[in-house]
């Protein structure tokens, strides 16, 4: 439990200090959206620093909240989140709804990160409504950006997870989507409409017709979006 105590005997109390360590809960969203490995943990949390990540980690183990497990053969850590934790997931859920909700667009669009939302947008991608029986390679282009953080790849399959490349996978690209960073990130949360963004040319997608036509059906937004 985190030293800086309430020496308060209220519920409500005892759970913020265990939750309240800054990145805690994000940490716990993303073992509760399926990352195990530490890597994949960090991508959803770009910028905690590993040595935090790995800190966090370790208290939560210690409150009960995450289960770490060791491969026998590799020696390779995973982690998991406990039954403690996942009682947790309507609270936080419906923490993330609310603020969806409540805290303006404005202010939610002030931060913008290209490679979180790139591997939150992956996670969602609906690979059953892609092409059969072959490979799709949709990259995303962000004009604005440096050009070291400017060009994404998601390459997808029926049946398969998606994949998300921050180097040219060198395969040939079958959609190109330019966006304003911001046009999208609006878009994938919910704070705007996909067709209005394309129709205010702040999204264009040039190449298969069929990848394009469909990009409502296999780009599935965010969870708040419907709210």
């Amino acid at each position: 439990m985190s030293n800086e105590s309430y020496h308060h005997f209220c519920p409500i109390a005892k759970a913020c200090e265990i939750l309240e360590p800054r990145w805690t809960l994000l940490v716990l969203c993303e073992l509760l959206n399926g990352a195990t490995r530490f890597n994949d943990i960090r991508r959803g949390v770009p910028s905690m620093s590993p040595t935090l990540l790995s800190k966090r980690l370790k208290e939560m183990e210690k409150n009960g909240l995450v289960r770490r497990d060791i491969h026998p053969a590799t020696g390779d850590s995973s982690y998991r989140t406990t039954k403690l934790a996942d009682e947790l997931a309507p609270v936080i859920m419906a923490l993330g709804d609310w603020a969806h909700r409540n805290v303006d667009a404005d202010v939610c669009l002030e931060h913008l990160d290209a490679r979180l939302l790139m591997w939150n947008m992956r996670r969602k991608v609906n690979t059953a409504v892609l092409p059969a029986r072959r490979r799709s390679v949709i990259q995303f282009i962000f004009p604005e950006l440096p050009e070291q953080e400017r060009n994404y790849w998601i390459i997808g399959r029926p049946g398969v997870e998606a994949d998300l490349c921050v180097i040219d996978p060198g395969h040939d690209v079958d959609l190109f989507i330019t966006a304003d960073l911001k046009a999208l990130t609006s878009a994938w949360m919910g704070h705007s409409a996909l067709q209005t963004e394309i129709d205010r040319n702040k999204i264009s997608l040039v190449g298969d017709d069929m990848l394009a036509n469909s990009m409502g059906t296999w780009m599935v937004r965010s969870r708040y979006a419907a709210a």
